[in-house]
């Protein structure tokens, strides 16, 4: 197994837009609305000050806890709104519907959109039909380029209402017949693999913290050597990718390939790239964004 090691951020949505970021807050533009949300990497001085970003936004998060906040307005502007990704050939064409949440998500994870594009291109260039499975799926953007692919899917996340979230994303985008699962997904992928299921294309995209449909808890560190020595056993063994994603403070690049030693095991000639994912200010600041790894194999 070979690896190297890559930067990796998106490079075709011109919809979306990194602005500027620091003092722990990040300014974005998602389509045509502007919004400054916190974010825990962001320890260095903004390329403008923040007073700056409050006459240019439209939605500020105001934290009340450590785990929820509330929206404050300060202009007018929509508490839902569509925004459009890919083209159908490079990239996949796909809708997704933002919303206001009480977590200062918006419904998307801009910098994955890298992610959805290898999605794309790699069951597009696989033979026959293929099959994929989306873990810790959240409102579906990555199920959605792999259905737009021609792949059949399966979404595995917890929350009932993201899922339901995820399925109106898949209408607006014009596609169907996504195989829904709430369920927690170290369940969910200890049944698979005792079923005998494979699959052509595998994203993980789990949070540091989080809990299962029915309380089971999630701590990263804790859990995710257990779930890559589940998961990849549901790799077809002739051709495959499996994506792996660590959005966690003081986590490394230099984790993945450890973490990937059971498929180094299974499948000797799989080759495997780790790196970090960002995104670049337009303000010419960048924000380091977590590791992946990306481990592959055609025969």
């Amino acid at each position: 197994m070979s690896n190297s090691v890559n930067l990796l951020t998106p490079e075709h949505w011109q919809n979306y837009a990194l602005l500027d970021v620091g003092h722990f807050l990040k300014l974005e533009r998602f389509g045509e609305c502007i919004t400054i949300r916190p974010e825990p990497q962001a320890v260095w001085d903004p390329a403008q000050p923040i007073s700056e970003w409050e006459r240019q936004a439209h939605l500020r998060f105001i934290p009340k806890s450590s785990s929820s906040g509330e929206w404050k307005k300060l202009k007018p502007s929509a508490d839902r709104w569509m925004l459009a990704y890919g083209d159908g050939n490079a990239t996949p064409r796909i809708q997704v519907r933002l919303a206001l949440t009480s977590f200062k998500h918006v419904g998307v994870f801009p910098e994955q959109a890298a992610n959805w594009d290898r999605i794309y291109s790699s069951l597009k260039s696989m033979k026959g039909p293929t099959r994929f499975l989306n873990l810790f799926a959240y409102t579906g953007a990555a199920s959605l380029a792999a259905r737009a692919a021609g792949a059949e899917v399966t979404h595995v996340d917890s929350v009932k209402q993201v899922v339901t979230w995820a399925r109106e994303n898949m209408e607006h985008s014009g596609l169907t017949d996504i195989r829904w699962v709430v369920e927690d997904a170290l369940k969910f992928v200890k049944r698979e693999v005792k079923r005998g299921n494979r699959y052509h294309g595998i994203i993980l995209d789990p949070p540091a913290y989080g809990h299962g449909a029915n309380g089971e808890k999630w701590k990263l560190e804790d859990q995710i050597q257990e779930m890559m020595s589940e998961v990849v056993q549901l790799l077809n063994p002739n051709q495959h990718f499996i994506i792996l994603n660590a959005y966690s403070l003081g986590f490394s690049s230099l984790i993945l390939p450890n973490l990937f030693q059971h498929a180094r095991r299974m499948f000797p000639q799989q080759t495997l790239e780790v790196g970090e994912l960002y995104l670049p200010a337009q303000s010419g600041l960048t924000l380091p964004l977590g590791v992946w790894g990306m481990a592959s194999l055609n025969l």
